[in-house]
């Protein structure tokens, strides 16, 4: 078996080029390959800055990415605290090893799997010392030589720059999640909206504003507009909610799954002097979605 270790989230482009390098090195090897992976996020339980943290992907969204690349195995290790105390050599030895069947390693350039922090090049003598055959991955960057990384990406979705971030990613960013009731007041205002509650409390919400996205709901694909927001026009202190009017659709979906596939930010969030010209802004806001959809690759 030739395994990698690492946490993964978001599975994006710098992500999957070592992956794919794990995939291509088992082969060679007429072996296995696996991934080692851990839940819940190590900062959730270490309480390293846990407050803050927001996940790129669900645990089910990254094994299907995993999958996709061409992985045969994942593994995934409850995270805890006497698990966190592992040194490198007892993580490589009663993990890898002894516990998974691992006969190489794969370590990326900045690999570090133990509580003593070992770098890379300090574990590749660890291992070898146990036995391990060690492989190690390239490493990646983007166009113009930037590095691609999880934080980045948080840091882009954040700030609403949704297409920067997909393109970090290799895949447009989703949410997903069950409809839930609102205060059903944008049916007041001629844009009735399906409020989302994710499934996954932990997951990344992009930075507040009006989006162009596309949904899945009843088993079937629909584009809409969302908004991610507190809804400032109708008042203060709301919390922030994703809510999406589906266009050229009407039916009782709560309770229902959704999904949504975001494509493009409108704008941003802004409170209006009244609900008129928050309807006013939301027709136009339709209407751009609506051009930009007619030119969008497959119409």
């Amino acid at each position: 078996m030739v395994i990698a270790t690492g946490f993964f989230d978001g599975v994006h482009l710098g992500h999957r080029f070592v992956l794919k390098q794990l995939v291509e090195a088992a082969r060679e090897r007429g072996d296995w390959s696996m991934v080692v992976t851990f839940w819940p996020h190590p900062r959730n339980v270490l309480q390293d800055d846990a407050r803050n943290l927001r996940l790129l992907s669900t645990m089910e969204e990254k094994k299907k990415i995993l999958t996709d690349v061409g992985v045969n195995y994942i593994q995934v290790i409850p995270f805890c605290r006497d698990f966190s105390r592992l040194t490198t050599e007892e993580y490589l030895r009663d993990c890898i090893m002894e516990r998974f069947g691992g006969t190489a390693v794969l370590l990326g350039y900045d690999n570090r799997i133990g509580s003593d922090l070992r770098t890379p090049e300090e574990t590749a003598e660890i291992a070898g010392r146990l036995g391990l055959d060690v492989i190690r991955a390239e490493s990646y960057s983007g166009p113009d030589g930037v590095v691609i990384s999880s934080t980045k990406i948080r840091s882009l979705l954040a700030a609403g720059r949704i297409e920067e971030a997909s393109a970090m990613l290799g895949y447009d960013y989703q949410l997903h999640g069950v409809v839930v009731a609102g205060n059903k007041l944008g049916r007041t205002l001629g844009f009735p909206t399906a409020n989302m509650q994710l499934y996954e409390p932990l997951k990344m919400i992009p930075g507040a504003g009006v989006y162009l996205v596309s949904v899945e709901t009843v088993d079937r694909r629909f584009y809409g507009m969302c908004n991610i927001g507190v809804r400032p026009t109708v008042g203060a202190g709301n919390a922030m909610t994703v809510e999406t009017n589906i266009f050229d659709f009407d039916e009782d979906i709560y309770g229902l799954d959704i999904r949504l596939t975001f494509i493009r930010k409108i704008r941003d969030e802004v409170k209006f002097p009244d609900l008129d010209a928050l309807s006013g802004q939301l027709a136009v806001d339709r209407e751009r979605c609506r051009s930009i959809i007619s030119d969008l690759p497959g119409l």
